[in-house]
């Protein structure tokens, strides 16, 4: 059974020279490139490649940004990541989560130095009205009460 090179050569020309005929007898035409075109144009990969020079530079264009509209509808449905970016991509999220808590913990921190800083300034408010010698004003004698009241409800 072991078949030389050149017969398995032999051998696969003559199946793709049957696969062509097939395709004449369904088709009525010629097999060409166009054919394979038409069928994979409105894959992913392809539709990034039919569009990836806009005048001249280097960056890809997305086919939204005119590209005919029968290959944007393949860039609607991303594709999914390779092994290795998927393994780059979970790196990340590791990262981000850390950075998230980290900012998180800053956010608490800072709000509570914001309230510190808040009752430090009306307490330093009070203290100005109490240690008034003179009699106070009506607004300042409300204000006094509004503090007071504030300080011991916390």
């Amino acid at each position: 059974m072991s078949q030389s090179l050149g017969e398995l050569i032999k051998r696969n020309a003559e199946m793709e020279m049957k696969k062509m005929e097939i395709f004449y007898n369904n088709y009525n035409k010629r097999f060409t490139l166009e054919n394979a075109w038409k069928e994979l144009r409105h894959d992913q990969k392809w539709c990034e490649l039919a569009t990836a020079k806009n005048e001249g530079s280097l960056k890809k264009r997305k086919c939204e940004d005119g590209g005919d509209s029968e290959s944007s509808q393949a860039t609607a449905n991303k594709r999914p990541p390779g092994v290795k970016a998927a393994e780059k991509g979970s790196h990340k999220t590791v990262v981000k989560d850390n950075t998230l808590n980290e900012f998180e913990t800053m956010w608490t921190i800072k709000q509570a130095d914001l309230a510190a800083k808040e009752r430090l300034s009306k307490l330093s408010l009070l203290d100005s009205l109490i240690g008034k010698k003179e009699p106070l004003a009506e607004y300042e004698e409300a204000l006094k009460k509004k503090l007071i009241n504030d300080l011991l409800s916390n």
